[in-house]
C-alpha cells in the first residue's frame, strides 16, 4: 500500500485528489495538509466527505511527512513547494509538486512571470515534467515530479503530434483558450464572484498569463528549437473544464488522412487521450470528472491552416488526475489505477 501525504489537501485541486484517491486500491491516505484548516475535521472543510474522511486537517510540515509517508503531493501556491523542499526529504520520500516551481527549466523564466524569487534552483534540472504521454519512463524514474498546468495540458496534447512530426509552422500557433472558475482556486478572490462570473465570459492575462512560458518550453522540445507563441484565456461560468481551440499554417498541403495517421501514431494506444471522429468537436462535458482528454482537428484548405481543439477536466488531468496517473507510474503500478471514472453526462 502507498503511503500518501497530501499538502494543500483542502483547495479544488488537493480536494479531487482526495476523491480520486479514496477510490484508490493502492494508496492510502495518511496525512490530510492544510495550513488554513489545521486541527478541523476534515469532512467539515468539504461536506462531501461526511461519514468518509473523519481525520483531521494537519499542518505542512514536509519533513515530519515524509518520515510517514511513501509520496507527497503539495497541491499549494506557486513558491511553498520550494520553500520547503530539501535533499532529506527526497531522500526519504517522492514528491509531486501541483503548483509551477519546478515546470520551467530556466529560473530566470520562472521569476520573471511568476513574480516570486526561486527558492530551490538546485533540483529543477532533477525534475522530471509529468506529461504522462510523452515522458513517461522519465516519471517512472523520477523522486521529484512537476505536475503540468492545466492549460499547457490540454494545449500540448492537442497540438504535439503535428508539430512533432513537422506538418506546422511553429512560429504560426495561436492559441484561444477557456476554463471554468475552479481553475482559479477556492480562495476569495472578487473577480470569481457569482455576480461577476455569471452571465459573463472575458479573456484575462492576455499576452501575460503565468502558462504562456510553459506551453512554449515543452512544444519548443517537440519543434527542436525555442518559440513563441499567443496565449489567451478566457474564463468561463462553469465549474469545470478547459477548451482550447489552437491555429497554425500548415507546412505543405496535407489530407485530413494523413494527419489522422499522426494523431494515432502518438495516441493510438493511450487510455486517456481520445482522438475524435472525424469532423466531431471536443466537448467540455463529455471528458467532465474524468482523466480524459478529447482532441480533434479541422483541415482549413482555403487558408491552409489547421485547426487543433482539446477538451479535458482541468481539475483532474489538468491537476490531481494527472498527479495520481504520476504516481502510479512511479511507483510501477498500472497507470490508470484509480482513475477509471466515466465521465460524468449530462
Amino acid at each position: 500500500m502507498i503511503r500518501v501525504g497530501i499538502i494543500g489537501a483542502t483547495g479544488y485541486a488537493g480536494g479531487e485528489l482526495v476523491r480520486l484517491l479514496l477510490g484508490h486500491r493502492e494508496a492510502k491516505i495518511c496525512w490530510y495538509g492544510s495550513r488554513s484548516y489545521i486541527d478541523k475535521k476534515y469532512y467539515e472543510v468539504y461536506q462531501n466527505m461526511f461519514q468518509i474522511v473523519d481525520e483531521t486537517c494537519m499542518d505542512d510540515n514536509m519533513e515530519a511527512l515524509a518520515d510517514q509517508v511513501d509520496v507527497i503531493f503539495t497541491a499549494t501556491p506557486q513558491g511553498l513547494c520550494a520553500s520547503l523542499i530539501n535533499e532529506e526529504i527526497l531522500s526519504k520520500t517522492k514528491v509531486i509538486d501541483l503548483s509551477a516551481d519546478f515546470r520551467i527549466k530556466e529560473v530566470k523564466t520562472y521569476e520573471e512571470w511568476y513574480k516570486i524569487e526561486h527558492k530551490a534552483p538546485q533540483f529543477i534540472d532533477e525534475a522530471v515534467y509529468g506529461l504522462c504521454e510523452i515522458n513517461r519512463e522519465q516519471v517512472k524514474k523520477a523522486r521529484l515530479v512537476a505536475n503540468p498546468g492545466c492549460y499547457p495540458t490540454c494545449s500540448t496534447l492537442a497540438i504535439y503530434p503535428v508539430l512533432k512530426e513537422g506538418l506546422i509552422d511553429p512560429d504560426t500557433i495561436i492559441i484561444d483558450a477557456k476554463s471554468g472558475t475552479s481553475g482559479a482556486g477556492r480562495g476569495a478572490k472578487l473577480d470569481n464572484l457569482f455576480c461577476e462570473v455569471n452571465e459573463n465570459i472575458k479573456a484575462y492575462g492576455v499576452g501575460t498569463h503565468r502558462h504562456t512560458p510553459e506551453i512554449e518550453e515543452q512544444l519548443g522540445y517537440a519543434a527542436g528549437r525555442k518559440i513563441r507563441l499567443n496565449f489567451t484565456p478566457h474564463l468561463i461560468p462553469m465549474n469545470r473544464g478547459i477548451l482550447i481551440t489552437a491555429y497554425a499554417a500548415l507546412k505543405k498541403e496535407t489530407t485530413y488522412e494523413e494527419v489522422k495517421a499522426v494523431y494515432d501514431q502518438y495516441y493510438a494506444k493511450e487510455k486517456f487521450v481520445r482522438v475524435l471522429d472525424r469532423d466531431v468537436a471536443p466537448q467540455t462535458k463529455w471528458v467532465e470528472g474524468s482523466n480524459y482528454v478529447d482532441v480533434n482537428f479541422k483541415i482549413d484548405p482555403r487558408t491552409n491552416r489547421i485547426i487543433m481543439m482539446g477538451a479535458m477536466d482541468n481539475l483532474v488531468k489538468g491537476a490531481a488526475g494527472q498527479a495520481v496517473q504520476n504516481m502510479n507510474l512511479m511507483f510501477g503500478i498500472e497507470e490508470s489505477e484509480g482513475l477509471c471514472q466515466v465521465p460524468m453526462f449530462p
